[in-house]
């Protein structure tokens, strides 16, 4: 009698090798596309230090935008909260710090502007001989804010971020480029400005900061 041997159940070597080959390619594409994802973070990382490094002595980070130290402030006139028009060469001769902030809805914003005036004579004695304020809301409307607030700082109104694109100021808050940040810019009396600080930026997004914590960076890192 004849043995009939029993049927094999093993794949044809041909449909394995295909299997073997498949999997092999998935492998790979997963791993690119791992080294990728790794690279991308990693530039993104790199991109966000230095952004927000942190110098001076506050402890927050911040960045310094361009125009930077040395670069000559772009000039500027316009209306404040009182109605007045301020122009920048209304300064020239003395030292004013300006400060870009994100207006009527970031309370923390004047909160900062409060904090200033209650350190006026740390301000001047760190060689600042005047605060203005800049921000992007309608003049009457930040009239009626600062008379709420009862502050005395001149807060000046840039409706159409000319001025805050200018010194791009509008590059480091939360609301993209629609706003500005937390920007401190320092304008010697020859209208140069000697520093610059940008803290309103990824990932912190700090609207507010202790006035002593921004004249120790002030001292630290202003250029002569």
């Amino acid at each position: 009698m004849t043995k009939t041997r029993p049927k094999s159940t093993a794949r044809p070597r041909t449909a394995m090798t295909r299997s073997t080959s498949s999997t092999r390619r998935w492998w790979i594409a997963g791993a690119a596309i791992a080294v990728v994802l790794v690279v991308l973070y990693l530039i993104y990382q790199s991109s966000q230090d230095k952004q927000n490094a942190t110098a001076g002595g506050s402890g927050y980070r911040h960045a310094a935008g361009e125009p930077g130290a040395g670069a000559s402030a772009p000039g500027f006139t316009l209306t404040s909260g009182t109605g007045q028009q301020v122009s920048l060469t209304d300064f020239r001769g003395r030292t004013v710090l300006l400060y870009f902030q994100e207006g009527l809805t970031c309370q923390p914003c004047w909160d900062q502007i409060k904090d200033l005036e209650r350190n006026q004579a740390a301000v001047t004695g760190a060689g600042v001989d005047a605060v203005v304020s800049i921000t992007t809301d309608r003049a009457d409307l930040i009239g009626q804010k600062i008379a709420d607030e009862k502050l005395s700082t001149p807060v000046l109104s840039d409706p159409d971020m000319r001025v805050s694109q200018a010194y791009a100021a509008n590059q480091y808050g939360m609301m993209g480029d629609m706003r500005d940040g937390h920007s401190f810019i320092l304008v010697g009396a020859d209208g140069l400005i000697r520093w610059r600080a940008d803290y309103g930026g990824a990932p912190d997004y700090t609207m507010y900061l202790p006035t002593q914590k921004m004249l120790a960076d002030l001292t630290t890192e202003r250029k002569p």
